[in-house]
């Protein structure tokens, strides 16, 4: 571990004054004591110029890595032309990036709104859940995570983020995941949507099963509800397939985007969504706004990364790379059963469970010390860590992963046996 600058010193104090002390001392309880600098492909350099693995990669933002250069070179073309709209004429990269999206989707999906983030997303399709339907009511899992703001609060699952703003938005029933049963308990004559991520990332990566998606389909049918899947994180290749949904061969009513549209370099969210859906917008087209949704510089970088995406082969790329850490990390799992209770995801969307969270920080910090970032804890589950890594992570940079991996496991079980032993 490198010493901490003098620079680094005043960043870090100046950020728990008046950003976010508790974070502060969670980061550095961790062992991260420098700044960010620079960032290329997979590899972070801090201030002092150490190099990490980035397997956190935003939150699953960075599925092209940091800085690809298409995507920079996309930002760059645009910004000299034009980066923000005049609001009342046709904007040509959001068309073209909708009709992208069109041709890309499952099912019926035809038309887009563009917003600036994944919980936006949420906000807009509870809305328009609301208003084609004419219902209010909204069923969700527990577990899951939609965002922070009020109505993506209200259908996410987990008390803690909740209660403190409470009263949320009413009209909304939490189910548990993966449960046909209480599915079908929930969904009934008054509810407008059914809001399901296929794979919980806050919740602990846990992957819906294709008979639980599927129910899902057909009840929204049978009751007139609208399915609408979060694919916040799951979309564009995450898992190994270009939606999470595609996995059981359903199509949804509206689909939520973000992070990785964004090829990691300007905020972008969309709704994707079905003509029935849309009718709304023909009496009143501008109910629902956003004033930087859809921006010029924001689309132009999302068209890039759809074409990134396809010419690379992201998505075959990740469901190999997926396959290969699966492997590696159950291998440490087989070594050390008592620590690693549980490996589980697809592509490369995969969760690490332990027996308790100080565990977890424990392993964390290990990993830290071997210059490997990954998403510190999920929101709704503290005992899971996850690798969430670009679609594009090479070979060596997965044993990396991998090695580090084990040998902070390893460290951790010794770390134990002295505990115990005094």
């Amino acid at each position: 571990m490198s010493e901490t600058s003098l620079d680094d010193a005043q960043i870090i104090a100046d950020f728990s004054a008046h950003v976010n002390p508790a974070l502060a001392q969670v980061l550095q309880f961790i062992g991260f004591t420098s700044t960010e600098a620079q960032a290329s492909g997979c590899i972070v350099r801090d201030s002092t110029g150490r190099e990490f693995l980035d397997c956190l990669g935003g939150y699953g933002t960075m599925s092209l890595g940091h800085s690809h250069p298409k995507i920079v070179e996309a930002a760059k073309d645009q910004l000299d032309k034009m980066a923000f709209s005049s609001r009342v004429l046709f904007n040509a990269p959001q068309a073209a990036l909708a009709k992208k999206l069109a041709e890309i989707a499952p099912g019926d999906l035809q038309f887009a709104f563009f917003c600036n983030s994944g919980a936006e997303a949420a906000e807009a399709a509870i809305k328009f859940a609301r208003i084609t339907t004419g219902r209010k009511g909204l069923v969700s899992a527990q577990g899951a995570y939609h965002g922070k703001t009020m109505g993506a609060l209200s259908v996410s699952g987990r008390d803690k983020y909740k209660t403190p703003f409470g009263p949320l938005v009413t009209d909304v029933r939490n189910v548990p995941y993966n449960d046909i049963a209480a599915l079908e308990a929930a969904v009934d004559a008054d509810t407008a949507a059914v809001l399901l991520e296929p794979i919980q990332g806050e919740g602990g990566i846990n992957v819906a099963s294709n008979e639980y998606l599927q129910a899902a389909r057909r009840l929204c049918d049978e009751k007139g509800a609208l399915l609408v899947m979060d694919e916040v994180q799951t979309g564009l290749g995450r898992t190994g397939k270009m939606w999470g949904c595609d996995w059981a061969g359903v199509a949804p009513d509206m689909m939520l985007l973000a992070k990785a549209l964004s090829g990691g370099v300007v905020p972008i969210g969309a709704v994707l969504g079905t003509p029935r859906v849309w009718e709304f917008w023909n009496d009143a087209p501008l109910i629902h706004s956003s004033t930087f949704g859809g921006n010029p510089l924001a689309c132009a970088v999302g068209l890039a990364t759809l074409g990134v995406i396809e010419e690379e082969n992201l998505v075959e790329k990740s469901a190999r790379a997926g396959e290969i850490l699966l492997s590696r990390l159950r291998e440490t799992q087989g070594r050390y059963p008592e620590l690693v209770q549980e490996v589980r995801g697809r592509g490369l969307i995969i969760g690490v469970e332990f027996p308790h969270e100080d565990i977890t920080s424990l392993v964390l910090a290990g990993l830290a010390q071997r210059d490997v970032l990954v998403v510190p804890y999920t929101f709704n589950n503290p005992t899971v860590t996850r690798f969430e890594p670009p679609l594009n992570i090479s070979d060596q940079e997965i044993e990396w992963a991998a090695t580090a991996f084990e040998e902070a496991v390893a460290a951790t079980a010794e770390l134990l046996v002295g505990v115990t032993e005094m």
